[in-house]
C-alpha cells in the first residue's frame, strides 16, 4: 500500500507541474492578445478611462488618461512575455496578480453600479458587456491566484542575458506599436466609422427588426395603500381616476433590435441648423475634416491641407471642417492655418470617435466613407471627380 503511494505521488507532481504550465502559457497569451488589441487603439482605452474618471469624479485625471493607458497597455504585453519565458516570475506573478484584481474591481465596478456599459478589456474590436468582462475577470483572478501559489516551481526559459533582451524588444516593439498607431490611426479599423460603411444607412432602424417592449405601471394611493395598475386597468375603470397618483413605472420587457448602429452623427451649423442629410445624401465626393480639440492641433504639414482645399475647389469638390469646438475656437483655427472652408459642428463623442486623429481627414460619397486620414497623412491631391 505505502509503495504504491510513493510510486504515484511523483506523478501526481508531474501532472501538477504540466497543468501549472499550461494555465502559465494560456494566461499569458491572453495578456499578450489583450494587450495588442488595445495598442491597435491606446486612445481608445485612454477614453474609456475618461469615462470612469468623470463617472469617479476625478476629471483632474483625464489629462493623463492616454499615458496612463500606454503605460498599462505596455505592461500588460510585458506580464505577458514573462510569463511565457519565465522572466523574473515570482515579481512577475505578483504584479499580474495585482493587476488583475484592479481589472476585476473595475468590470465589477461598472456591473454593480450601472454607470459603464462596456469596459473596454479587448478594445473596440471585440466589444464586450460589463457583466462578460466581470465573469471573465472572475475567472482569470482564479487562474493568477493559482499561478501566484506556484510561482516557486516556474523555471526561467532562457538564462538572465537573453531573457533581459525579450523583455527589452518587447518593450521597444509595444511603444513603437502604439506610436506609430497614435500618429497614424489604428492599423485596424472596428470602430462604426470605417471604410466601405455608409453612414446614413447605418443611421436608419434595421429592416425587420423589432424594437424595445416596456410595460408601464401606475401607482395610486387606495385606501391609505399603494397599489399598482396597468394602463389598461385603469382606463377601463373610471373609478380609479379620482385617486391620489403616486408615480409610474417603467420596465423593459423585450429587448428588441432595432437600435441603429450609428445613432448619435449629426452635423449642424453654429446656429443650429442641421445639414447631416443633405451632407450624406450629396452624390459626390467631400473630405470632412475632424477637428476634435481646436487649440491643439499642431501646425505641420498644413500647407499640403491648404493645397488640397484649393485643388477640391477646382474641381467641385466639397470641403468641410467638423469641429467639436465652439464657433469663436473654430473661427480662431482656420485663421490660424489659413483654411478656406465652411466649418460646422458635431457632438465631441462622435467626432472622436468618426476620426481618432485631431484633425484627421475623411472621403466620402453619397454618405459612404471612401478613405480615412490621419494628421500626418494627408493626401497630396484630390480625388478624381469622375471616379
Amino acid at each position: 500500500m505505502n509503495m504504491n503511494v510513493k510510486a504515484t505521488a511523483p506523478q501526481q507532481k508531474k501532472k501538477g507541474y504540466y497543468i501549472l504550465n499550461t494555465v502559465r502559457i494560456l494566461v499569458g497569451l491572453l495578456f499578450i492578445f489583450s494587450g495588442l488589441i488595445k495598442a491597435n487603439d491606446p486612445s481608445g482605452l485612454a477614453y474609456k478611462m475618461d469615462e470612469f474618471f468623470e463617472v469617479w469624479k476625478m476629471q483632474s485625471f483625464v489629462q493623463y488618461s492616454l499615458y496612463i493607458s500606454i503605460a498599462m497597455i505596455t505592461f500588460e504585453i510585458l506580464a505577458g512575455v514573462a510569463m511565457i519565458i519565465g522572466y523574473a516570475y515570482r515579481s512577475v506573478s505578483f504584479l499580474v496578480l495585482l493587476l488583475t484584481i484592479f481589472f476585476t474591481f473595475l468590470t465589477g465596478y461598472a456591473v454593480l453600479s450601472g454607470k459603464i456599459k462596456e469596459c473596454g478589456c479587448f478594445g473596440d474590436c471585440i466589444p464586450l458587456k460589463a457583466h462578460q468582462s466581470f465573469i471573465k475577470d472572475l475567472v482569470l483572478l482564479i487562474l493568477v491566484f493559482l499561478l501566484f501559489l506556484g510561482r516557486n516551481s516556474i523555471p526561467e526559459l532562457f538564462k538572465k542575458t537573453w531573457g533581459h533582451i525579450v523583455i527589452l524588444a518587447t518593450l521597444i516593439i509595444t511603444l513603437a506599436i502604439q506610436f506609430y498607431t497614435l500618429r497614424h490611426l489604428p492599423f485596424r479599423d472596428c470602430l462604426p466609422y470605417k471604410p466601405g460603411v455608409n453612414i446614413w444607412n447605418d443611421m436608419q432602424v434595421p429592416a425587420g427588426s423589432k424594437p424595445d417592449v416596456y410595460a408601464t405601471v401606475l401607482v395610486y394611493e387606495k385606501d391609505g395603500k399603494q397599489v399598482e395598475f396597468t394602463q389598461e386597468e385603469f382606463m377601463k375603470d373610471s373609478t380609479l381616476w379620482n385617486l391620489k397618483y403616486i408615480e409610474s413605472k417603467t420596465t423593459l420587457v423585450e429587448k428588441g433590435n432595432a437600435t441603429p448602429k450609428i445613432q448619435d452623427f449629426a452635423v449642424r451649423d453654429f446656429t443650429g441648423q442641421d445639414y447631416t442629410e443633405s451632407l450624406l445624401k450629396d452624390p459626390g465626393y467631400s473630405y470632412l475634416l475632424f477637428v476634435k480639440d481646436a487649440d491643439k492641433v499642431k501646425g505641420k504639414d498644413m500647407e499640403d491641407l491648404q493645397k488640397l482645399i484649393r485643388e477640391c475647389y477646382a474641381k467641385g469638390i466639397g470641403f468641410y471642417i467638423l469641429s467639436a469646438n465652439d464657433e469663436a475656437a473654430t473661427n480662431r483655427f482656420k485663421a490660424r492655418f489659413k483654411l478656406d472652408a465652411d466649418a460646422y459642428a458635431i457632438d465631441g463623442t462622435v467626432c472622436k470617435t468618426a476620426m481618432r486623429s485631431n484633425g484627421g481627414l475623411m472621403l466620402i460619397k453619397n454618405g459612404t466613407i471612401m478613405g480615412k486620414w490621419s494628421r500626418y497623412d494627408y493626401p497630396k491631391t484630390a480625388v478624381d471627380p469622375k471616379q
